[in-house]
């Protein structure tokens, strides 16, 4: 596919995006030591590393291979510290290794700032071991790979048993929306309050378009994006359906429009009500049994696993069933203007490998992206992450792809607008869709 890119860049940007590739080509030439860096930006992510980094490097020693790494904790907010690593990037100063989502991960290999792996994979026996899923997202839409996932997660509808037992109403899987609303109509007829969150509007950013409405259109069976063209589209009955249900919702005063209209919108609902069982359902992703809820989270509920369960997405459009969502994870990719681009390839190798790789995923709570892990300590005794992994095969995997930013506005501006009242959800696709045509490119755009 001839690659298509959302922002002109500049004559001196153009120059240093095609001078990025080539830096690597012969980095590790000499074969002789290396040092590389990598950034972490998350206490918990910088806490594992530390301790597993010596481990890297005598493993490289005892191949009689010199390589040391430097960890730069910088303990920044998502947003902030992607700003602060797409200048890096642009500027030529980043870190050799990056760990990050995987919408960042699209943005800068379009933009040439990360190394190719192709050749890199092909040649490592443990690439096999990684399920479909997760190659199929790393995968990005010039069929080549920029980075290997070391995280999987799924999500779903993590639901307070506790409360529902004590309220008499059904636990069981909900098998459509419509059997869902009733039970949330059951909720708030006892509690006056609205039962289930669900990320919408501005305030929450791009969690509206990834942890809300990704999730519930990509079980619908319309499409979205075509990974095949690098296409959106941008009308269909599932994106129409989906702005109903979110109008829907508002209508029967089932979502919290008013903390969802305010800045944090995630500190009244999932860290306070949905702890303190006052609002018992929300839709929320694996990570949240460890940093929100677990132990050591944002909001602890003591015995969370005791108390919670999860649920499938519903179905919504005739024709389809429950359905978990595959929700990637993050990914170690290298800077392609690494002087060392070999020894930091073969450092997230060794990341992405059993007993490393089982430490960080108990860590950070997040499901395994390959097989083979399961048996390891300490993630073998995380029975969610577990049952997680072992639903990831036959998850849906939302297929997102360069202009995803772009639909990810335009979805936040069209929920924020059911929430006001200022559209209803058929008025809101129809905004949706003109606003995608607007700053898309047409070529974006699905005939």
């Amino acid at each position: 596919m001839k690659r298509r890119h959302l922002v002109a860049l500049t004559t001196a940007a153009m120059l240093t995006a095609a001078g990025l590739t080539s830096c690597s080509a012969d980095s590790d030439a000499a074969d002789g030591p290396a040092k590389i860096t990598i950034l972490e930006y998350q206490q918990s992510r910088a806490d594992v590393l530390e301790k597993l980094i010596p481990d890297f490097e005598k493993a490289m020693e005892a191949k009689g291979k010199e390589i040391t790494v430097e960890l730069n904790s910088d303990i920044l907010p998502d947003g902030d510290v992607n700003t602060k690593l797409t200048q890096q990037l642009h500027a030529g100063t980043a870190p050799d290794v990056i760990d990050t989502g995987g919408s960042n991960i699209t943005g800068w290999a379009a933009a040439g700032y990360l190394l190719e792996l192709d050749d890199y994979l092909k040649d490592w026996d443990g690439w096999d071991t990684f399920y479909d899923v997760s190659r199929d997202r790393a995968r990005q839409s010039d069929g080549h790979y920029y980075s290997i996932p070391h995280e999987a997660s799924l999500q779903h509808l993590f639901v307070r048993a506790d409360v529902l037992d004590d309220l008499g109403i059904d636990t069981s899987q909900p098998e459509t929306w419509d059997d869902l609303i009733d039970r949330l109509n059951a909720v708030k007829a006892q509690t006056d309050k609205a039962p289930i969150v669900i990320p919408a509007g501005t305030a929450w950013g791009d969690g509206t378009f990834t942890e809300g409405f990704l999730p519930i259109v990509a079980g619908t069976g319309s499409p979205l994006y075509n990974s095949d063209d690098g296409t959106w589209t941008v009308e269909s009955k599932g994106l129409t359906a989906t702005f109903e249900l979110y109008d829907e919702l508002v209508k029967q005063q089932l979502l919290p429009v008013k903390d969802l209209l305010n800045p944090n919108p995630w500190e009244p609902t999932k860290y306070e009500a949905f702890p303190a069982g006052t609002m018992p359902v929300a839709a929320q992703g694996t990570w949240g049994w460890r940093y929100d809820w677990g132990p050591d989270g944002s909001a602890p509920i003591d015995d969370v696993q005791d108390k919670v369960i999860t649920w499938d997405y519903p179905a919504l459009v005739d024709g389809t069933k429950p359905y978990s969502v595959s929700g990637g994870g993050y990914n170690y990719a290298v800077n392609a203007e690494s002087e060392h681009a070999d020894a930091a390839v073969e450092f997230i190798k060794w990341l992405s490998s059993d007993e490393a790789l089982a430490k960080q995923l108990a860590v950070v709570g997040a499901a395994s992206p390959r097989e083979g892990i399961s048996d390891i300590e300490p993630y073998a005794s995380e029975p969610t992450l577990l049952d997680a992994e072992s639903k990831l095969t036959n998850a849906i995997a939302p297929p997102t792809g360069e202009g995803s930013d772009q639909v990810s506005q335009a979805v936040q501006h069209a929920t924020a607008q059911i929430l006001t009242g200022d559209a209803n959800g058929k008025q809101a696709a129809k905004e949706f869709a003109n606003e995608v045509r607007e700053f898309l490119d047409p070529s974006f755009i699905a005939e």
